[in-house]
């Protein structure tokens, strides 16, 4: 990739790590959506769709709630749809390959975020008085400049994820020697196991939620099999 189509993805990078938490918050961050969309932009769409599917159970392990740190998937599904669309990045050693490094990049993408908040806290003590003195010009200033580091920070954190990855994405395509459908086994158990123990977590103290869920386990089941 040149550095005129890093630039556009990290625009896309930039627009999706700020709706993790900042604004507007309209699951767009979701990789299912983020890593679709990146897919598209790159001439990918289904290479995109069918990372993100993958990500997304990983992805519902985790909420941005609170102060607590969590993996971005914003930014990082943005890395992880360009790096599954390369040209050569056909087949399920490729796709295997761009959830390890999405993954990584998440909670790089996490720490990156308490970082900003450090800063945005930072900003905020240096204009107490003018905060506690309820200055609508000083919070809606500290709140523009917050808005505006996360942009930075998600355009940063995907330029990054796109230089590092798609050069390791190169190298170790052509060293995969596993077939495709004991990687997509590999895949499918992985996310299935993360997935299911989310969904226990959280609808574990649900009256009946075990044979809700294994009642969706055979439907779905049954139509995946119909499907085929």
């Amino acid at each position: 990739m040149n550095v005129v189509e890093i630039g556009v993805v990290s625009l896309l990078g930039a627009v999706l790590g700020l709706d993790v938490v900042s604004f507007p918050q309209a699951m767009l961050s979701r990789p299912l959506v983020a890593a679709t969309l990146t897919g598209a932009l790159m001439g990918e769409p289904e290479r995109g769709l069918m990372l993100g599917a993958f990500l997304e159970c990983f992805a519902l392990e985790s909420l941005p709630v609170g102060a607590s740190r969590y993996p971005e998937w914003g930014s990082s599904s943005v890395v992880g749809g360009t790096l599954a669309s390369l040209p050569g990045a056909s087949g399920a050693g490729a796709l295997l390959l761009a959830v390890i490094v999405t993954l990584t990049w998440a909670w790089v993408g996490g720490w990156s975020m308490v970082q900003l908040r450090r800063l945005n806290a930072a900003w905020a003590r240096t204009r107490h008085e003018a905060v506690a003195h309820g200055s609508r010009r000083t919070i809606v200033g500290l709140q523009l400049y917050g808005m505006t580091a996360d942009l930075a920070r998600g355009a940063v954190m995907t330029a990054i994820g796109i230089t590092i990855g798609a050069p390791l994405m190169r190298l170790a395509i052509p060293l995969w020697s596993v077939s495709d459908a004991r990687t997509l086994a590999v895949l499918m158990a992985l996310g299935g196991i993360v997935a299911m123990s989310a969904i226990h977590k959280v609808f574990h103290t649900v009256p009946g939620a075990r044979w809700f869920l294994l009642g969706g386990l055979a439907i779905g089941t049954l139509l995946l099999g119909e499907a085929r």
